[in-house]
């Protein structure tokens, strides 16, 4: 749920970016963090566990306009991509707002992917939340590399509903900020249609 300041006249929103372990989900952010403007945003934060970390930075991106004369400031979160930290995965999910699918497009990983947005869904019903009523977008990443399934396999794999899905390749940057825009709009629709996600 995102949260008013009144006094600094800006609307928070969460926006986690949901994975398999390896995806991309980290490089994605730390993308994100080193294009944008150094006074627009907050400092990243990394807590490493033993073979994943969660990152988290916040920033307003000023040329998404304001709601009602308030400015909208994003929190953008990773969630570590291993199984065993489920309960971190939980734990991040609160008050989410936003969710970014990160898929990865090597054709070994297409079970990973789908145990994932399994999990995620799962997740999310045991909050109380419903992927279908939360905005969300999915992101086909490593699209650069030569066992990359085709977007139509993923497709059917992972986004039945036709969803909106961007092809990335995080490292360079390819479609990263294509997949931020899309579900940064949908963030605000719903907050400007006064909805909610649950």
């Amino acid at each position: 749920m995102s949260f008013i300041n009144y006094s600094s006249r800006e609307i928070t929103c969460k926006i986690v970016y949901y994975g398999p372990g390896l995806c991309g989900k980290t490089t994605n952010l730390q993308y994100i963090y080193n294009k944008t403007n150094p006074e627009a945003k907050g400092k990243m934060i990394s807590l490493a566990t033993e073979t994943d970390r969660t990152l988290f930075f916040d920033f307003l991106p000023l040329s998404l306009g304001d709601i009602r004369g308030f400015r909208t400031r994003f929190h953008l979160y990773t969630v570590p991509g291993q199984v065993f930290y489920d309960a971190s995965r939980k734990l991040i999910l609160k008050g989410v707002d936003g969710i970014v699918f990160v898929a990865d497009s090597q054709i070994e990983r297409m079970e990973a992917n789908f145990e994932s947005l399994e999990n995620l869904k799962d997740n999310l019903e045991e909050q109380g939340y419903s992927l279908e009523k939360i905005p969300y977008v999915i992101q086909y990443n490593k699209r650069d590399l030569s066992n990359a399934a085709p977007v139509e396999q993923l497709r059917s794999l992972l986004n039945s509903e036709g969803l909106p899905d961007y092809e990335a390749i995080a490292t360079t940057g390819g479609g990263v900020f294509d997949t931020l825009k899309a579900v940064a709009k949908l963030v605000l629709t719903e907050l400007r249609k006064g909805g909610g996600n649950r």
